[in-house]
């Protein structure tokens, strides 16, 4: 196994580590995340700036695994596969549990996984017709939007948050808005090249 598809498999591991970190009651099982003011005004739940750190990593990872592969020439099937699963369990995992837990829209993840599978289900089909469609650059720019805004959130918002300035909801939304926009793309895209009976 290569560098690249080891740091993916790294991800996959962190995203499980953040999600539990933010799913069990600590409390019950007796381990106290203290809470704490940051910058004199915030309260913060310490667990949310641990799976913050963590997810940070995670983001890392996420660019140093393509940039490897492309760089020692290893893109494989199996890698890309592995990545994309990585990143679906790592974005749309923490967005689910943010949503159940308050802090952002419910509508948000239902968006971005339904993208997902619409897109995946194109993969099928480009697949069987034999035809390659490269992924569109608004998907890539809306990975960055949607990473950046993630971490944000995880870390309350902060230092945004003192001054009343919501850049962690705006990322997240930007990020959203251009998942459906690379959606739409992506099937203009397909269209020309999958028959669809």
């Amino acid at each position: 196994m290569n560098l690249a598809n080891k740091l993916t498999i790294s991800r996959m591991i962190m995203a499980a580590i953040i999600l539990l970190i933010l799913l069990i009651p600590w409390e019950e099982v007796g381990i106290v995340f203290p809470s704490v003011y940051v910058m004199g005004k915030v309260l913060v739940d310490t667990k949310y700036l641990v799976a913050g750190f963590i997810f940070v990593i995670a983001c890392v990872t996420d660019y140093l695994d393509g940039a490897i592969a492309r760089k020692d020439k290893k893109t494989t099937d199996f890698g890309a596969t592995l990545d994309a699963i990585a990143d679906k369990v790592l974005v749309n995992g923490v967005l689910i549990i943010l949503a159940y837990q308050g802090f952002i829209s419910v509508v948000i993840p239902i968006i971005i996984i339904l993208r997902d599978i619409c897109i995946d289900a194109l993969r099928v089909l480009s697949a069987k017709n034999k035809a390659i469609i490269k992924a569109s650059k608004w998907g890539k720019v809306k990975t960055i939007f949607m990473m950046c805004g993630i971490s944000l959130m995880l870390f309350y918002n902060l230092p945004f948050e003192v001054w009343g300035i919501y850049v962690a909801d705006i990322l997240i939304d930007i990020a959203t808005i251009l998942s459906v926009i690379s959606g739409i793309l992506y099937f203009i895209h397909a269209k020309e090249k999958i028959k669809f009976d």
